[in-house]
């Protein structure tokens, strides 16, 4: 009995079976239609999921690339900018020479070109980029192209060296007057320069019966051989005599401005 009943069980158990699958043949849009609403929402919170995270990776190779241009374009700008200041150099140190030959600088001495890369104004002394390897020695004259006497180098290095100006308190050397009166040229007028520091110039030890001008023009002397005869120093603005002293003495306004300085020459042989 028990053995009939499970067969029966058993055939009605494929009778509903090959009922469902033919209702599914039957209804087959219906069924995919209702999986389908059922997990449409799953599947699109998947897919805006995946697709946030593809637009993550994505903005985060476009930023490296963005980053990487970026910075090629920066690297391009600074080698532009470099050029240009290099050509800038080539053009102020090409002025600077045909200025030079105008008026037979590098006739009268051999030069060597420099250019500064210090300035210590508080204590009378500028740097540049010339030294022991370029045939710089001690106690070198130093000038601008104009011919204006700067100082004379007092320490060298292997490639650079440091130059005295003429107001620092070391600095002294023998001067005269270049000055016209009327069109005709005075008696000579020597002198000492003397520096005072903070780009302080005296003309010293001036004899008494000497006539001093504002104005007038001190020019370097070769007696004492540091500097070669009429490297231009500065002007005479205000003169100082004392009764009782055997000498006078006169301000000097120097002719070279540093503050506008940037390329020297040092004599190497007058």
């Amino acid at each position: 009995m028990n053995l009939l009943f499970k067969k029966k069980k058993y055939l009605v158990g494929i009778l509903l079976a090959v009922l469902a699958v033919c209702l599914l043949n039957f209804f087959q849009k219906e069924v995919r239609s209702f999986f389908y609403s059922f997990s449409s929402p799953i599947q699109k919170v998947l897919w805006r999921a995946g697709d946030r995270t593809s637009d993550f990776f994505e903005s985060i190779i476009k930023t490296g690339s963005l980053k990487s241009e970026i910075e090629g374009l920066r690297n391009e700008n600074q080698e532009l900018l470099a050029q240009n200041a290099a050509l800038k150099n080539l053009k102020e140190e090409n002025e600077i020479l045909r200025e030079a030959l105008g008026i037979g600088l590098q006739k009268d001495f051999r030069l060597v070109l420099s250019q500064i890369i210090s300035k210590d104004v508080s204590r009378d002394f500028i740097l540049i980029n010339k030294g022991s390897e370029d045939g710089i020695l001690k106690d070198m004259p130093v000038i601008t192209q104009k011919k204006v006497l700067v100082g004379r180098i007092s320490e060298v290095y292997e490639n650079f060296s440091k130059v005295m100006l003429i107001s620092d308190k070391k600095s002294s050397f023998n001067a005269e007057i270049l000055a016209l009166d009327g069109g005709e040229q005075r008696e000579d007028i020597s002198g000492v320069i003397k520096g005072k520091g903070n780009f302080g110039v005296l003309f010293d030890l001036v004899p008494m019966e000497k006539k001093l001008f504002q104005g007038d023009v001190v020019i370097t002397i070769v007696l004492g051989g540091i500097f070669p005869q009429g490297l231009l120093v500065g002007e005479v603005r205000e003169i100082k005599k004392v009764d009782v002293e055997p000498f006078q003495q006169a301000e000097i306004v120097p002719f070279f401005d540093l503050s506008q300085a940037e390329t020297l020459f040092v004599i190497l042989e007058f």
